[in-house]
């Protein structure tokens, strides 16, 4: 009679941990030079992807127009659609520097392999953005106790300097829910495509990058907001082409910020 002798099985080895570097201070200028890159060496799926950020400004503009109390509101809409949008260009970029050819079809598909993470960090941004209107509800609430503004009425209390402490409070409410997001998001999404990170540990590294690279990342937001703006005019159109330059500019901004160790030799 024999005995068997059963081993004890190998242990599994832990997945790799994302390290954050350090920034220098020219950092972004290097991500918009390599963003633009990018741009250049897939025009045709830059275009696509501009048109798709056109549109949505379109959108927020009808709105405003029409019922501008609505807006976040639609903002939050908007985050459903933009994440899967902005995984198309990292994952052209991601190509490029791959040395694989472009294509369309492949940045329009990148994201179904990893839905579960995505699904979950679109719902976290969701969250924030419909806080975020509801908070915007409750400004125009207190400040117009006697009904919600028109489109005239909205700009005429921004321009009119007696509205200072409306001004003040909705700014100060919007910058605090926009650096959140900001904060959430900055490096997130490229990494959940890069490496298929639960979107816990894609939230929370992002927030280590920004927290340990302040001065770099304030900056880079500053630049993010300032071209968006400056596209807005006129009609919106400027979003064809610095929609997708920041999209493939995130990119690099994701690949210089976060190292992944190399796995252990057996």
């Amino acid at each position: 009679m024999t005995l068997s002798s059963t081993e004890p099985a190998a242990p599994t080895a832990a997945p790799p941990r994302p390290v954050v570097r350090r920034l220098h201070p020219s950092a972004p200028l290097r991500w918009l030079a390599r963003g633009a890159r990018d741009l250049r060496a897939a025009p045709g799926i830059a275009l696509f992807y501009g048109v798709c950020f056109w549109a949505m400004a379109i959108a927020l503009a009808a709105v405003f127009r029409h019922k501008p109390e609505y807006t976040m509101t639609i903002i939050s809409g908007c985050l459903l659609v933009g994440p899967f949008l902005a995984m198309g260009l990292y994952e052209a970029s991601r190509r490029a520097e791959q040395g694989e050819p472009a294509s369309l079809g492949a940045s329009l598909t990148c994201w179904d392999r990893r839905l579960g993470s995505m699904g979950l960090l679109v719902l976290v941004l969701t969250v924030l953005e419909l806080l975020w209107g509801r908070a915007s509800l409750v400004v125009f609430a207190v400040f117009f106790d006697t009904g919600m503004p028109s489109t005239a009425g909205v700009l005429e209390a921004v321009f009119n300097p007696r509205n200072w402490k409306f001004v003040a409070v909705y700014l100060a409410v919007g910058g605090i829910f926009a650096a959140l997001v900001f904060c959430t998001t900055v490096v997130s999404v490229p990494m959940i495509l890069d490496r298929d990170t639960d979107a816990v540990t894609a939230g929370l590294t992002s927030f280590r990058v920004v927290l340990d690279n302040l001065p770099v990342m304030v900056a880079w937001g500053l630049v993010v907001a300032g071209l968006t703006l400056l596209a807005l005019w006129p009609g919106s159109l400027g979003l064809l082409f610095v929609g997708p330059w920041l999209g493939h500019a995130t990119w690099h901004a994701y690949r210089d910020a976060v190292a992944w160790p190399e796995p252990a030799a057996a």
